[in-house]
């Protein structure tokens, strides 16, 4: 599997949801392979990159569907189907938490943990590549070497980026 690491400048960092629906954006562009970000239990980032992902101009739109953990109550009202079983199933761009069983497409990973972790949580998944997004803190960038290092041990193909 490859593993790509964008490594973001300060800059970048800032405008880390522009970021993340440019990265988004170009991967639907040069792929015809559902996209998954994966995102802490995060809801004011979730919440802020479903908004940046529906105020896309209406020539780069990016059609997308939050994933809900099965206890939130309240997202229920909001999604048509929170126990979603296959890849098949869903949107384009998926946004959350967990990896859907089945899943077989791009993973952008804004997670301090490997996706493989989420990986082991569901059944069938199998990732065709990973985009790992490291901020410039010391946090992220130590997150980021341990990442590498357990995808190396795998035997992935790893490229890295300084954007």
């Amino acid at each position: 599997m490859k593993v790509s690491f964008y490594v973001l400048s300060d800059s970048k960092a800032q405008d880390f949801l522009g970021f993340i629906c440019q990265l988004t954006q170009t991967a639907l562009n040069k792929s015809n392979q559902s996209l998954l970000i994966l995102i802490e239990k995060d809801d004011e980032l979730s919440s802020s990159l479903d908004e940046a992902l529906w105020a896309q101009e209406a020539t780069s739109f990016i059609p997308h569907q939050r994933l809900f953990a099965k206890s939130d109550e309240s997202a229920n009202a909001k999604s048509d189907n929170t126990e979603v079983a296959t890849n098949e199933q869903l949107a384009p761009v998926l946004l959350g938490g967990y990896m859907p069983a089945d899943f077989n497409g791009i993973v952008i990973n804004t997670t301090a943990q490997p996706v493989n972790t989420f990986m082991q949580a569901t059944s069938n998944a199998q990732p065709t590549r990973i985009l790992e997004l490291i901020k410039p803190d010391a946090t992220s960038v130590q997150q980021g070497r341990d990442k590498y290092k357990h995808y190396q041990q795998l035997g992935y193909e790893l490229t890295h980026f300084k954007v």
